[in-house]
């Protein structure tokens, strides 16, 4: 049990690190790094090298954006087999609705209960 806590944190903390690197180093603004978050873990996601990552470190790899990524991409490729077609549209935000409704209820819940305030 200690390994797969070892395991999420060493992964998760990676890509933590690597994501303050290129924010420290190259002029990419933090909204396309999380992009490429994304879109890391679809393309990973859809040739199958994403799954033993999470096989390894659980959580550390399926909760940030590379694993949202990956859902996005299994979805597709559930859907799609056995939707057809409309598994494109629709697999996707089948896979990942869970995590999509909670942003979208705590990102409400926190509109509610804070007030926002102008910058000097």
């Amino acid at each position: 049990m200690f390994m797969n806590y070892l395991w999420a944190f060493i992964i998760g903390g990676l890509f933590c690190a690597v994501g303050q690197i290129l924010i420290n180093y190259t002029k990419l603004t933090p909204a396309r790094i999380l992009v490429a978050y994304v879109v890391a873990g679809v393309i990973l996601g859809a040739f199958g090298l994403y799954r033993p990552i999470i096989d390894l470190a659980g959580a550390g790899a399926a909760v940030p954006l590379t694993g949202f990524g990956n859902a996005l991409a299994e979805g597709v490729k559930n859907a799609v087999d056995t939707r057809g077609l409309i598994g494109v549209i629709t697999g996707g935000l089948t896979a990942a609705s869970a995590g999509i409704t909670a942003a979208i209820f705590f990102g409400l819940l926190a509109g509610i209960c804070f007030k926002s305030k102008e910058k000097p």
